[in-house]
């Protein structure tokens, strides 16, 4: 993958069936957790109902009970193909939300099964460069909008700007705000700063040089705050660090 930026791949393109019909798309991630390999994706993307109203999301009513992910193919860059997960358990979800927060929080984990024939790229959820995260700084929402997908299954890369203080909790949870033109499908995208080498402006105020391209995750896509605005809403790295380390 030298020539393909990472992110690209890290982004997965998921879609929610209830048996044998689709019911919508979206996007997912990977990471690692202490019990092994999680998708990382928003909690109304895996249940199917409204974050806040709790009610189906599909006009048939119908909520998910699997998921299909296409995954990146090992031993074959360029090459994906479809796993699908089972979203219940004995009738209990499988997924795993936010250990204080709950439902509240829109992403969960969902423990990753099949992974036979499978190259994983997970995000390191609070490593990576120190670049600066401000109000007004660019920022990326890579995923996939109405399910495109831009050359085999790559990522769409949707940039905009920080538009909250992103310090400061917006609402009393671990949210900030991103304006940026996102479409649904994007819902669990990676939110990250990346840059493409160069001088970069670091946390601590002071500036690097790098020599190639740079990525930070900030967060995960959760939705614009209404139809009529672009404004976006991005749940904290920190916050799905806590989710994972609970696993």
């Amino acid at each position: 993958m030298t020539s393909i930026a990472q992110p690209s791949v890290q982004s997965l393109l998921i879609e929610m069936w209830f048996g044998a019909q689709r019911l919508s798309t979206g996007t997912a991630f990977v990471c690692q957790s202490r019990n092994g390999p999680v998708l990382l994706t928003n909690w109304h993307n895996v249940s199917g109902r409204h974050p806040q109203t709790k009610k189906p999301l599909s006009a048939t009513a119908a909520v998910p009970d699997g998921i299909r992910i296409v995954h990146n193919r090992a031993r074959q860059p360029g090459h994906w193909l479809i796993k699908t997960e089972p979203l219940y358990a004995n009738g209990s979800p499988r997924w795993v939300e936010h250990p204080t927060l709950g439902d509240n929080a829109d992403f969960v984990a969902l423990p990753l099964t099949d992974l036979l024939d499978v190259e994983l790229y997970p995000y390191d959820l609070l490593g990576g460069p120190a670049i600066a995260i401000q109000a007004a700084e660019p920022i990326s929402v890579v995923g996939f909008p109405f399910g495109l997908q831009a050359g085999g299954s790559l990522a769409v890369w949707a940039t905009g700007f920080v538009a909250s203080e992103p310090q400061i909790d917006f609402n009393n949870l671990p949210l900030f705000l991103v304006d940026c033109r996102t479409r649904p499908g994007q819902s669990g995208s990676a939110v990250i700063s990346h840059r493409n080498g160069g001088t970069v402006a670091m946390e601590d105020g002071s500036v690097a040089i790098f020599t190639g391209p740079v990525t930070k995750f900030r967060g995960i896509y959760s939705g614009r705050i209404n139809d009529q605005s672009d404004l976006g809403l991005v749940w904290k790295a920190s916050a799905i660090a806590q989710l994972v380390v609970s696993i």
